[in-house]
């Protein structure tokens, strides 16, 4: 029996004494869509808590992770770019996918006030796909990008096992420790690292995890009409919802996969690791329901 449509939760909680704060940091962060969405998840759910942005760059992260280690009142943040694979290093405690990925999206405060980090950028974007009916495993994959998002996506894939990860990076530093990673991790998972200038055959999924696209005079990061015609698209910006590369894509009749979907099913994730209880709402339908 289908679930019928979820409210849309237009106010918040009052802000009082024992509300917990969580957030998102990042540079820049005004991109981010989860601010609005975690506001209207958090009263789905009857939580008394509200979600923030803490934009900083760089040269500020060791600062903003020493002060908000020390906020009683700080459940955990989310982490975007550029933080995500120089944030690892500077936590107290990582999971296994956190390690394989070489990268960190989601962290929480313990009650001895350790950081403990998590990475579920990978297994939003594998679950996303697969709820949009495409198979992962067994499938070729082209993955342009092997950042923070990108190493996450790649360690995933392994996980669900496809049949082959073709990846491309410029960082030929990144790019090497990536594949070492993956290759310590997931020694039976055919890995390789390829040229953009020499796009690969037999791909199922050609997947953009790069900031390209995040602005409208952005470069594509690979052509799609250079891939075989029943490939999908499949792409990590959430905002713009349609980048050039998805316009260019659906343009010339090509199956796309929109990036809002990885966040849709993270939602789900970040709630267990918060320890925050979500029984009885379909949260993933929620989030998709936000602009």
């Amino acid at each position: 029996m289908d679930l019928p449509e979820p409210p849309l939760f237009t106010g918040l909680f009052a802000v009082n004494g024992a509300t917990r704060l969580y957030g998102t940091i990042g540079d820049p962060i005004r991109q981010l869509r989860l601010t609005g969405v975690m506001s209207q998840i958090f009263a789905a759910v009857g939580a008394n808590a509200v979600w923030l942005p803490f934009e900083g760059g760089p040269a500020l992260l060791p600062v903003m992770l020493e002060a908000l280690g020390k906020m009683r009142n700080l459940g955990g943040f989310t982490v975007t770019i550029p933080h995500k694979s120089a944030i690892l290093p500077l936590l107290d405690h990582v999971t296994r996918r956190a390690q394989a990925a070489g990268s960190v999206n989601l962290v929480k405060c313990e009650a001895d006030g350790t950081l403990s980090g998590d990475m579920v950028d990978g297994a939003g974007f594998v679950a996303g796909l697969e709820a949009q009916g495409h198979r992962v495993r067994g499938a070729s994959v082209w993955l342009v990008g092997f950042g923070g998002v990108g190493g996450a996506i790649a360690a995933a894939l392994c996980e669900a096992g496809v049949g082959r990860l073709l990846v491309t990076e410029l960082n030929a530093t990144r790019a090497d420790a990536g594949l070492d990673r993956l290759s310590r991790f997931y020694p039976d998972v055919p890995v390789a690292s390829i040229s953009a200038d020499h796009p690969p055959k037999g791909i199922h999924y050609a997947i953009n995890a790069t900031p390209l696209g995040l602005r409208p005079d952005d470069p594509l990061s690979f052509d799609p009409m250079t891939l075989d015609p029943d490939a999908v698209i499949a792409e990590v910006i959430m905002s713009p919802v349609e980048t050039p590369l998805l316009q260019r894509a659906r343009m010339h009749g090509r199956r796309v996969h929109h990036g809002h979907h990885t966040l849709d099913y993270q939602i789900p994730l970040y709630l267990d690791w918060f320890g925050i209880d979500s029984k009885g709402v379909d949260v993933v339908r929620l989030a998709r329901s936000i602009p």
